[in-house]
């Protein structure tokens, strides 16, 4: 692979490099290779603990990082690790083709096929056969469709599950069916909506359209899930409106309704969707839920909340973009757990408890990792508020965050009937163009042009206005020049039209940098935040414990280094 000068900025690929390292690091070795859960890193020494999780959703957050990382980053360690990961995910199917939580020495749980795991099986299945075209998959993940669209209450117009645990004879409770007491859709119907309907894609599986048809009626229709201004609804029945699930389900929706050509769904999608985001902080902190755990950032609603945010901008509400990006980089990376200093880790295994919990060498195993509940300024939230501290990092905002990368880097450059747009201004590399970028240091992107396109557009900040944008055009010795204040440059509201693109060409487009200064609030607290175009600089109050954007530097040019952006012809769609 040839190496080349390019900018040392954001390069999604090489944290996906990073959290490679964590997944792999999370199994443990002394108890069948089954991934630990939580961490708590403010314990000295820190420690990982096993949770009911890690016998479902783990094992299929685990299998779907793991795809979709390496395909991004090229690594290739860790394969035993994934291999065992794969065997254990396959051995928790009964033959009933659902997957069940196994029991645990130290936990007094009963065998269950718990149906928030099953959107983690359904997901990673589907990443496995879209990566392999493996039919043991492929007859696994229909199976397993199979039981879902079986074990579904049917009612004329919508499906739905009664209970959070299905049990080999049946739903615990046939008085809770004829009584409709469903538990909280979004969590167990509408979440299911996105991976199915990717499976569907994929393969054609009716059962899986059909599952998204009656869920998506479900939660639109009848479920009450969200309130007719798109608020959530926070009654305890909805588990206090919590996010994780409502972003996840208004993703599920919103793909659907691209799939289908609904626009109603995707108005009614984008509705909540800018209610949602007047919830969160524009560097992409989002509450836990609007009660107990509000004040406990996941991961996992952040990856929810740009996914949903890429769907929509797709769909021609485009300043989703920049409301993206901004999440993309700041909360996202700055959840990358990289700087390992300020975790006490021992290499002691005295204390480990197979099944339970090990405190030997946390801070190696879990570099890469994403934060599990945060705070705005820290990586640790130890607010006086809801629950206190819990956990530091959990095994689903891991498996998350690593989808998050995927989703910004597999939508950096996109292709539609022979229109190339970048739309997300971050280092890249593609079949048809490599994207440098510049930010946050310069307003500055330079593109190498790898293929003929016949028609290119570049997504350019809100904040760069359109007068002093200009561009510069090199091919074979001659060199053109553009203005964005020149007529017709402008398409789709943000992006700069550059018409055709030759094989060979390089492209450099410059635009001024914003300095500038918000007030955040997050549940009654509030941030003074710096920004220098769309990055985050600087907070106050800063964090105690490991505090998030004080140590971010920007400087007049940006800085280099050797290096080379990974290109590939076939690319994993999601």
């Amino acid at each position: 692979m040839q190496t080349r000068q390019i900018p040392d900025t954001l390069t999604l690929a090489d944290r996906a490099g990073h959290a490679m390292n964590a997944i792999v690091g999370m199994a443990d070795r002394d108890y069948n290779d089954i991934p630990f859960f939580a961490a708590n890193l403010m314990k000295e020494p820190a420690n990982l603990t096993h949770g009911d999780w890690d016998y479902g959703s783990s094992h299929g957050r685990m299998v779907d990082g793991m795809i979709l990382a390496r395909h991004m980053s090229g690594e290739t360690f860790g394969t035993e690790t994934e291999e065992k990961y794969r065997a254990n995910l396959l051995s928790f199917f009964k033959e009933d083709g659902l997957s069940y939580r196994q029991t645990n020495p130290h936990h007094n749980w009963e065998p269950n096929a718990n149906l928030i795991d099953q959107r983690a099986v359904i997901l990673s299945l589907t990443s496995w056969y879209m990566e392999t075209g493996d039919p043991k998959v492929k007859e696994a993940a229909d199976n397993h469709v199979a039981a879902l669209k079986r074990i579904a209450i049917k009612e004329r117009d919508v499906w739905y599950y009664p209970a959070s645990e299905y049990k080999e004879g049946g739903w615990p409770s046939s008085n809770a069916v004829l009584l409709r007491l469903a538990p909280d859709p979004a969590a167990f119907c509408g979440r299911l909506v996105m991976p199915l309907l990717k499976y569907h894609e994929l393969t054609g599986n009716a059962d899986a359209f059909e599952l998204c048809q009656f869920f998506t009626a479900l939660i639109v229709q009848r479920s009450g899930v969200f309130n007719a201004d798109g608020s959530f609804n926070d009654a305890l029945a909805y588990r206090s409106g919590h996010f994780h699930t409502r972003l996840g389900t208004l993703d599920a929706l919103a793909r659907f309704g691209v799939f289908t050509g609904d626009a109603a769904l995707l108005s009614f999608v984008e509705k909540s969707y800018a209610w949602a985001i007047t919830q969160c902080t524009a560097f992409g902190w989002t509450p836990g839920d609007m009660k107990e755990q509000a004040y406990e950032h996941e991961t996992c609603s952040l990856v929810d909340l740009i996914a949903t945010g890429i769907t929509l901008a797709q769909s021609g509400y485009t300043r989703y973009w920049g409301v993206t990006e901004r999440y993309i980089r700041n909360h996202l990376t700055e959840s990358q757990l990289l700087d390992m200093d300020w975790v006490k880790e021992t290499d002691d295994r005295s204390g480990n408890i197979p099944g339970l919990i090990t405190h030997e060498n946390i801070a190696k195993r879990t570099r890469g990792a994403f934060a599990g509940y945060s705070a705005p300024n820290d990586f640790c939230c130890n607010v006086n508020h809801g629950r206190g501290h819990t956990n530091d990092l959990q095994i689903c905002c891991l498996g998350s965050g690593t989808r998050g990368l995927f989703m910004g880097w597999s939508n950096t450059v996109t292709e539609k009937k022979g229109t190339v747009s970048v739309n997300f201004l971050l280092n890249r590399s593609s079949a048809w163009l490599d994207v440098d970028s510049y930010l946050p240091h310069e307003g500055k992107l330079v593109l190498h042009i790898h293929r003929d396109i016949p028609r290119l557009q570049v997504r350019i900040p809100e904040w760069a206005g359109f007068a002093k944008v200009a561009f510069t055009r090199e091919l074979n010795g001659s060199t053109e020049q553009g203005k964005g204040s020149e007529p017709s440059r402008w398409v789709n509201e943000c992006f700069l039209l550059l018409g055709a693109a030759s094989a060979g060409e390089t492209i450099t487009i410059t635009f001024p940098l914003s300095r500038r200064q918000t007030v955040e609030t997050a549940i009654g607290q509030t941030f003074v935040t710096q920004w220098q175009g769309d990055d985050v600089i600087g907070i106050s109050p800063e964090g105690e414990h490991h505090p998030f954007y004080s140590g971010r530097q920007v400087y007049d040019k940006a800085p280099m280094r050797e290096g080379s952006m990974r290109r590939m012809e076939r690319e994993l769609v999601w």
